[in-house]
């Protein structure tokens, strides 16, 4: 089970909790409704839990406040006992809940105004896909201004042959320093790779850099930018299409794999084959769809569900993948296209689009927080920062400190001068002082080599970096104080990662290595884990009609397995392939087409290329118990079930429950 799910499901659904406009709840609040050991739980303790998690979120399935009070118990319960082992204490899990508390600090950090601009501009962004293809001018972010203007000039001579008329993709290749726009050979460490000559395929917002993205949305159709600025250097981007953006997309597909480096017969042969696939889809409509993934894909991570792929956006997959997927109708097969991995024929399951604002805009919001477009949040925020918590800078010390760096910063060697007045205070924070110490200890912590840079431009770097550091720490540390909500959530989060820890221990980890009571777990149950019917097959693939009448009468003499499979190497028959297995019905298609009697050997064509499917039948086994092995993922979470219910039965021994009855009748009027 992950820990992120598993939190999602006992803290709040929502980042602000309202308050229950009810005079009744009020007068309620502070009642104790129950006591759970020595822990007194009023009604707002349960109230508060319930509304969020039960009425506010949505929820598959609502409760009543009485099915519901025994999940609170039972949760407040663990709670307790992680508490009395003392989970709390530990290094690992004060980092975790750190890490956490960062995260749901960002909203009470960032400033409406401009998010709620840079929403905007993303949702409308979100609406179309673009197709892009672009040539990189290398060029530091911290470069000098004259090897910057060298790149710039550089990326305006390329531009001016593209729009001469010359070939962007030829001009990628020449050119350009992103090196997949050349193709590249094959490494130890790599396979030889095809050049996309510039194309980076489908995108939508936040899939690119923000400046890349931004000159490839300000850039018509068809047309050619200005070189844009990134971190990575100068891009001249052109923008093949712009269409309706298909959001996220499930597709099917079968997979027939080339490498890099195949022959034009070995292509000759794949596109017919591919054809002829896509000739017998279309004979029965794509009825068989299903049969054929499982006879002809080379993805045979996905042969088992229909070809489906996991769902993706336009980005995620080549753009000629795309360009099929975009023009086809739900459950339409399209094609057969070629991208640079081999041929797919495409089935269309479905496609979601974009959804309105209000929808999107949860999701778009949280790319926003961790997208470099949030600066323009975070500069808005640090000004809002200063004027609350009277930020003043003492401009006199922090020039007269400036002074004194000398160039060994720029090694990653300074050491303050012996004359710089570590006592000096250079600025303040609601009166508090920041000492010049603080900052050298910064800086020692800090510094990196540096070129291109004076000593005291890269100081006044730091203490930028350091000040605004020093101010949202601050703020940050009083967030607890000035937004009650906050508060709760950091509570909330607290409470279930000592639960999840606490499962882990008592539950989960237990079952897994607690080897004797799986065991006898196993045995208890031994029935509940059975195998149905079963044939043990050798599966012989024969992909040479050549070769087929060598291996029908090693099959018919009766072979051994092994003996077969030796036989296939002595004799260098390459292209027939042995497998054995038990089958139940329904696991494989060649075993499940032939007679389930032992000694049968069936023979099945294919209908698309030259390759034959020989299956034997040497065995057959009814129905039996599964070993511990065979059955152990089951078996482990249904004793991770049994172990949680007696656990379960201990800590309502340890920490007794007494409900005040009358609340309680009070409470659940509230929610009728």
């Amino acid at each position: 089970m992950r820990k992120t799910n598993f939190l999602k499901t006992f803290v709040l659904a929502s980042m602000m909790v309202p308050a229950l406009c009810l005079n009744a709840q009020s007068k309620l609040d502070k009642e104790v409704l129950m006591t759970i050991g020595n822990e007194k739980i009023t009604v707002k303790d349960f109230t508060d839990v319930y509304y969020k998690n039960n009425l506010k979120s949505e929820v598959i399935e609502k409760k009543t406040v009485d099915e519901y009070l025994d999940l609170f118990i039972n949760f407040r319960m663990k709670v307790m006992e992680a508490e009395a082992q003392q989970l709390d204490t530990s290094k690992k899990f004060q980092k975790e809940l750190a890490g956490y508390r960062k995260q749901l600090a960002k909203p009470f950090m960032s400033s409406d105004d401009i998010t709620d601009e840079l929403l905007q501009e993303a949702y409308q962004r979100k609406l179309k896909d673009i197709r892009a293809s672009h040539i990189l001018i290398r060029c530091d972010k911290h470069a000098l201004p004259s090897d910057t203007l060298k790149a710039y000039n550089k990326a305006m001579d390329i531009r001016k042959k593209a729009l001469n008329g010359e070939d962007f993709g030829d001009l990628a290749v020449r050119y350009s320093d992103d090196p997949s726009a050349k193709d590249m050979k094959a490494t130890e460490q790599s396979p030889a790779r095809k050049g996309n000559r510039g194309d980076l395929g489908y995108f939508t917002v936040f899939d690119m850099v923000y400046p890349f993205e931004t000159g490839a949305y300000n850039t018509k159709e068809g047309e050619i930018s200005m070189p844009v600025r990134s971190d990575f250097g100068y891009h001249v981007i052109k923008v093949n299409s712009i269409t309706d953006a298909m959001g996220t997309i499930q597709a099917a597909h079968i997979f027939l794999q080339l490498p890099f480096d195949a022959s034009v017969e070995e292509e000759a042969a794949m596109k017919q084959k591919a054809d002829n696939i896509y000739k017998e889809l279309m004979e029965q409509d794509g009825k068989n769809w299903n049969e054929a993934v499982s006879k002809y894909t080379d993805d045979r991570g996905t042969a088992s569900r229909g070809g489906a792929l996991s769902n993706f956006t336009v980005s995620r997959i080549v753009p000629e993948f795309i360009e099929v997927c975009k023009s086809l109708e739900i459950n339409e097969i399209g094609k057969p296209v070629r991208t640079m991995y081999g041929y797919h024929i495409i089935k269309l399951l479905s496609k979601t689009g974009v959804g309105s604002f209000e929808k999107e805009s949860k999701g778009l919001s949280e790319r926003i927080e961790k997208d470099s477009r949030s600066k323009k949040s975070e500069e808005l925020v640090l000004n809002q920062i200063r004027k609350e918590y009277s930020f003043v800078a003492n401009d006199k010390n922090i020039e007269a400190f400036m002074v004194t760096v000398d160039s060994s910063i720029l090694r990653k060697a300074y050491e303050p001068a012996a004359n710089v007045n570590m006592d000096a205070t250079l600025f303040t924070i609601d009166g508090k002082p920041t000492k010049v110490s603080e900052f050298v200890s910064y800086i020692k912590e800090k510094q990196t080599p540096q070129r291109y840079v004076t000593p005291a431009t890269y100081a006044y770097q730091l203490y930028e970096t350091f000040s605004n550091e020093k101010m949202l720490d601050y703020a940050d540390s009083h967030l607890e104080d000035k937004y009650p909500e906050f508060k709760a959530m950091v509570q909330e989060y607290r409470d279930g990662i000592l639960l999840f820890d606490l499962m882990d221990r008592e539950v989960w980890d237990k079952a897994v290595k607690d080897t004797v009571g799986l065991q006898q777990f196993h045995a208890r149950n031994a029935d509940k884990y059975m195998w149905s019917d079963r044939a043990m097959a050798t599966i012989v693939t024969v992909t040479r009609p050549e070769s087929l009448p060598k291996v029908k009468e090693l099959i018919n003499n009766g072979t051994h397995l092994d003996s077969l499979r030796s036989i296939l190497m002595r004799d260098s028959i390459n292209y027939a392939y042995v497998r054995k297995g038990y089958y139940q019905k329904g696991e494989n298609q060649y075993v499940d087409q032939t007679e389930w009697k032992v000694g049968t050997i069936n023979e099945i064509p294919s209908t698309v290329d030259q390759s034959t499917v020989i299956v034997c039948i040497r065995e057959l086994r009814g129905p039996e118990q599964k070993t511990l092995k065979e059955a152990k993922g089951l078996v482990t979470s249904d004793y991770q079930v049994e172990l949680e219910n007696n656990w379960m039965e201990a800590l309502h021994k340890k920490y007794p429950v007494t409900i005040d009855e009358k609340v309680l009748e009070k409470v659940r009027n509230l929610y009728k």
